[in-house]
């Protein structure tokens, strides 16, 4: 159980270390500094307030306030191949990869502005900590915890904005509204060091006591390094980090896929880092948002028909609707448990009644009817189905590195640096993800590189499904121009009589497996690799156009 004393920190500090803007132009005396750091107790207020930050609790969160919140890490799968906003073409996640991404988005904004006062907290933090009265030790975990904060955020800044300004010490208001942007390069160096730097300081993650949850560890600092040196094409560097951490030896492949996501198995050895909900104390609205119309939900989380068709037979073959294991009138039937374990379809018991979208059918959860699905399938992974409280207060929380992604990830780095991949490699990354008890899929045995890459993409594709990864990837990958500018459709009607199609002027395109057409994507190569900075900033600061 999460520690309350732990929880309760962040809505006390939230009064104390907060900033106004994106790059801090609040005034620098609206705080007395010299009161605060005057304990241990303080600087861990402080602490939990930068780690919560302006995260959204008991409510919805209508824009993402983090880039660990629901809604900034799960609901950023909108914008790939993945997922499918139900507010479709209202939505700011889908102007991402629509062809639509402005400089005035208001959700680029939103990822901006909270980057930024997270790092001036982090900031604020590094310049006060010494002024207090600790052990040695206990001050130089606080100072890593905040760097890694503090390079988490640009991290994300540098994947997504690219060239940004690098601000490490509390600015004055002029400062800030003159601060000039600095190169990906320059951002990317300054995260590998101090992301390399924390993990020294950071106690390993088998030491982490029960009311440190949350609380970043060094697996924590090493998996956000080796994410940063993969995107980076760093790859022998990264699969050196990743070693270190499989090396450690603190985490594992739990056996139970589904229950990860569960409240009762969240402590899991496989879960690195999370972030941190609370039944009803500090809780999560994402039931809120996904839940269909039968329960209460607004059906905004919709899996698109590409994570569906991407879930292998349970032989290990590929999804195909015409292979004789396909039945259409059981989407889950022979098919690689997780696909069950992640969404669920027509058809479906979920909450222990029967999930009808059906098209003819006459129930509230009828396929494109108002608010309700807009591709017949709805997520179900986080939700423990026996959870009967409020749906604005779960207490799930999310996994934001899993030890899955380690395996993967190293698997990845050993491949594109060019390195022998074996049986033996194989057998210790991607299939102790994919041979765990719940899952038990066949081993993978390809290792021709070239026809590697493509399983391996797709197992992470699956594994990682609705974690929030799977936009990065396309990005990083360099294919987000690819995967991106297709057709979107939902779940296969066979036999449908009310049926969405695509259009060609007048006339139906009729899908040959009878599957809801939902929409369109187009993702512009030119442009959509790189998120513009908010025009609100440029307006303010002309260094920043």
């Amino acid at each position: 159980m999460k520690h309350y004393k732990y929880i309760l920190f962040c809505f006390l500090s939230a009064t104390l270390f907060l900033s106004s803007c994106s790059l801090d132009r609040s005034p620098l005396d609206q705080f007395a500094e010299n009161e605060f750091w005057t304990s241990e107790d303080n600087a861990l207020l402080a602490l939990t307030g930068i780690y919560k930050a302006n995260i959204q609790f008991n409510g919805p969160e209508y824009s993402p306030t983090d880039w660990w919140s629901y809604g900034g890490l799960i609901f950023l799968e909108f914008a790939s191949d993945n997922a499918y906003d139900r507010r479709g073409t209202n939505s700011n996640f889908y102007k991402f990869s629509n062809g639509s991404l402005l400089p005035n988005n208001p959700y680029i904004n939103n990822y901006w502005a909270n980057s930024y006062a997270k790092i001036a907290r982090c900031n604020r933090f590094l310049e006060g900590i010494d002024k207090i009265t600790a052990a040695p030790e206990v001050v130089a975990r606080l100072k890593a915890e905040a760097r890694f904060i503090r390079a988490a955020q640009y991290f994300y800044l540098s994947q997504f904005f690219q060239d940004v300004p690098l601000v490490t010490k509390v600015q004055t208001k002029e400062e800030a509204n003159t601060v000039a942007k600095n190169s990906k390069s320059e951002i990317v160096s300054f995260v590998i060091s101090e992301f390399t730097a924390s993990a020294n300081d950071l106690p390993r993650f088998k030491d982490l006591t029960a009311n440190e949850s949350g609380r970043a560890s060094k697996q924590a600092a090493l998996a956000f390094l080796g994410r940063i040196l993969l995107a980076d094409k760093k790859y022998t560097e990264a699969a050196k980090v990743y070693e270190d951490i499989i090396a450690l030896g603190d985490n594992n492949i739990d056996p139970d896929y589904q229950s990860l996501f569960y409240p009762s198995n969240e402590k899991s050895a496989e879960n690195i880092f999370s972030m941190q909900y609370m039944q009803d104390m500090a809780g999560s609205a994402m039931p809120q948002h996904a839940y269909p119309v039968k329960n209460g939900g607004w059906c905004i989380i919709n899996v698109a028909g590409g994570l569906f068709e991407s879930y292998q037979f349970n032989d290990g073959s590929s999804f195909s609707y015409e292979s004789s294991l396909y039945n259409p009138n059981n989407l889950g039937q022979n098919r690689d448990p997780r696909l069950d374990y992640t969404m669920y379809y027509n058809g479906s018991t979920f909450k222990g009644t029967v999930y009808d979208c059906h098209p003819d059918g006459k129930s509230v959860d009828k396929i494109g009817s108002g608010q309700t699905t807009q591709t017949g399938f709805l997520m179900r992974k986080y939700f423990d189905e026996t959870y009967n409280g409020d749906i604005n207060s779960y207490g799930g929380n999310i996994p934001i590195i899993r030890y899955a992604e380690v395996l993967l990830s190293y698997l990845e780095a050993k491949l594109e640096a060019g390195e022998p991949v074996t049986q033996d490699l194989l057998n210790q990354t991607i299939n102790k993800v994919r041979g765990r008890a719940s899952v038990n899929m066949p081993p993978v045995t390809e290792t021709n590189p070239e026809l590697l890459r493509p399983v391996l993409r797709n197992e992470r594709r699956v594994e990682l499904g609705m974690e929030g990864i799977r936009y990065w990837d396309l990005l990083r990958w360099g294919i987000a121009h690819e995967n991106l500018n297709d057709d979107i459709y939902g779940s296969p009607f066979p036999g449908a009589k009310r049926m969405n199609y695509k259009k060609d002027g007048a006339t139906n395109i009729i899908d040959k497996y009878s599957r809801w057409y939902v929409n369109k994507r187009g993702f512009r190569v030119d442009q959509d690799y790189k998120w513009p900075i908010p025009q609100s900033e440029q307006d303010i600061n002309p260094n920043l156009r």
